[in-house]
């Protein structure tokens, strides 16, 4: 178990208050979009294009190491790892790779890699990776010998941290991270992104990392950049729970304890929102409520959760999206999800931007490729209602998706308050005097009186761009055509 969090922030860290996170890479209001399997030279012009000017904090990639080259080319080889040499991947060429880090953080967006660090490849074995480099599932050359990983073993016993720690995870090889030599060419791995500029670090199954072995990792990375005046990186762990394991995300609370404890983890039970969205055995979205009654309510206590500045949430990620809950499918519900993740205060909030497929038929279908899985240039669906099987959707321009970046900004550090709802699927709050939302989940029109907490005047409509009044006492007449919403902020009062 690593070490409790003590201490204060590394210098290179602005000094932490309650609009800052313990990471201090990251003020409340931010938001990040993971662009799935996107090219780099395609990210380095959204970043251009959309991302900085819409407000994004950074930019999730997918791994950038090079990886197994599958048959089926499905997504999850880029999960596989052949060598740490980012000169070649399915998004493209090293210099791309550095030229689209340059691009993003010129334009104020940093780039989050996902980094797999826990195992190697196991399918095609043998193989040639990515980017050429021959290997089998034990050796590879020049970089891991077959003493360098766990003794095979299937994991199979999640009651077990040892099992889910140290055995392989989909007969994935399980490199061994109680080794020093592995831990450091993990570390040179991860320091050789951040020379580049890569600002952070999603960490790939990190559960199946020992704790104090990851500490060991990181710790070797933010002594080398501090030695190096550079920035220390910003860390988000994998961390999935599950009722009676072994090992849960709050086991990993003090990684990072060289940044002060300062990773952040994935909150998987987040995800939960969306059935709420979708009237998933009766569930309504007025129980999202965070002053409700028990069932009624979304809170830390009431769904047992991560505090808020631990957590990493999204409505879905690469994993949980092809397990075909709450995606682009379900048209204005997904719309009216984001609205809601992007308008409330909880835990710092990723985007996923994919591509269509079918599901669950073609839940481990890639990206829209060529004949021979290198992955296409990216050509945006014009709504989520047209996505076709093998197009990339880009969830995050959904205008509904996109002007709530600016919001969840403008209102940062304001509680919820004047929460109304129907008892069913309706709702409205506001986050202080800053901002104020309604939305109608419902199948029928609604119209209702409700308090805004708002300055009296003449607002606009961010999701619309229709004109909405406050009157006097603070009130708005909400009229609402079923599955829509409004959202309107100081920064949008009319002279």
């Amino acid at each position: 178990m690593s070490p409790p969090i003590t201490g204060n922030p590394p210098p290179d860290r602005p000094s932490l208050s309650p609009t800052y996170r313990p990471s201090g890479h990251m003020a409340a209001g931010d938001v990040f979009v993971h662009l799935f399997e996107w090219k780099w030279a395609d990210i380095a012009a959204e970043c251009e294009n959309v991302l900085g000017p819409a407000g994004f904090k950074a930019v999730q990639v997918s791994p950038p190491q090079e990886h197994s080259i599958v048959p089926s080319h499905d997504w999850s080889e880029r999960y596989q790892p052949v060598s740490y040499s980012v000169a070649r991947s399915r998004s493209g060429a090293g210099a791309e790779f550095a030229d689209m880090v340059n691009r993003c953080k010129t334009r104020g967006v940093d780039i989050i890699v996902d980094a797999v660090i826990n195992h190697m490849t196991n399918y095609p074995s043998p193989g040639t990776g990515s980017n050429g480099t021959a290997y089998t599932k034990y050796d590879y050359p020049g970089l891991y010998a077959p003493s360098d990983f766990h003794p095979a073993c299937a994991l199979n016993n999640y009651q077990s941290a040892a099992n889910v720690q140290d055995c392989e995870l989909l007969s994935l090889p399980d490199l061994n991270t109680g080794l020093a030599s592995v831990r450091r060419k993990i570390a040179d791995y991860l320091i050789a992104l951040a020379r580049m500029g890569v600002a952070g670090f999603r960490i790939d199954a990190a559960k199946h990392i020992q704790q104090v072995e990851l500490d060991q990792i990181l710790t070797i990375v933010d002594s080398t950049m501090t030695s190096e005046a550079r920035p220390i990186p910003y860390y988000y762990l994998e961390v999935i729970g599950g009722a009676g394991e072994a090992l849960s995300p709050r086991d990993y609370f003090g990684e990072a304890y060289a940044s002060g404890g300062a990773a952040d983890i994935t909150e998987f039970t987040f995800v939960g929102v969306g059935d709420k969205f979708r009237g998933v055995g009766g569930q309504h979205i007025s129980q999202l409520n965070p002053n409700g009654t028990a069932g009624n309510q979304f809170s830390e206590a009431a769904w047992g959760i991560m505090p808020s500045n631990k957590a990493v949430v999204f409505l879905q990620n690469h994993d949980t999206q092809h397990q075909c809950g709450l995606s682009y499918r379900d048209g204005n519900v997904f719309r009216l999800a984001n609205v809601w993740m992007l308008a409330q205060p909880y835990g710092y909030p990723s985007i996923l931007s994919s591509y269509g497929f079918d599901c669950p038929a073609g839940n481990s279908m890639g990206p829209p490729s060529d004949a021979n899985g290198w992955t296409t240039n990216v050509t945006c669906a014009s709504s989520l209602e047209t996505v076709t099987v093998g197009q990339w959707v880009c969830e995050h321009r959904d205008p509904y998706i996109l002007k709530m970046v600016a919001f969840r900004k403008g209102v940062a550090g304001a509680d919820v308050n004047h929460w109304w709802d129907d008892g069913a699927n309706a709702i409205a709050f506001s986050r202080g005097d800053k901002g104020f939302v309604a939305i109608n989940d419902g199948s029928a029109a609604l119209a209702v009186t409700v308090a805004t907490g708002m300055a009296p005047g003449s607002y606009t409509d961010i999701l619309t761009g229709n004109p909405v009044v406050v009157d006097s006492t603070g009130a708005v007449q909400v009229n609402l055509a079923s599955k829509s919403a409004l959202a309107i902020d100081a920064a949008m009062r009319l002279p």
